[in-house]
């Protein structure tokens, strides 16, 4: 987790459209979030958690672990 975004690494099956994984994602992290913390609602942009944009990328098996190392990389820049 960075300070104003994160990182995933995330194997889905092929008939899975990544948009959808991404929309129940952030929908049920932002769910838990706002149960948890009702005052983030107030304190955020229109109410919303995400930013509606997001990234995503293929990643071979063979470039699995430099991603892995990668995303673990970044984790230790943000201490």
């Amino acid at each position: 987790v960075m300070p104003d975004h994160i990182h995933l690494l995330v194997d889905c099956r092929p008939q899975f459209y990544i948009s959808d994984m991404i929309k129940i994602m952030k929908g049920n992290l932002a769910r838990q979030m706002f149960l948890l913390h009702p005052e983030l609602k107030k304190e955020l942009w229109g109410g919303h958690l995400w930013n509606p944009s997001y990234c995503a990328v293929t990643v071979s098996d063979r470039s699995r672990e430099q991603i892995l190392a990668y995303i673990e990389g970044q984790k230790e820049k943000s201490r």
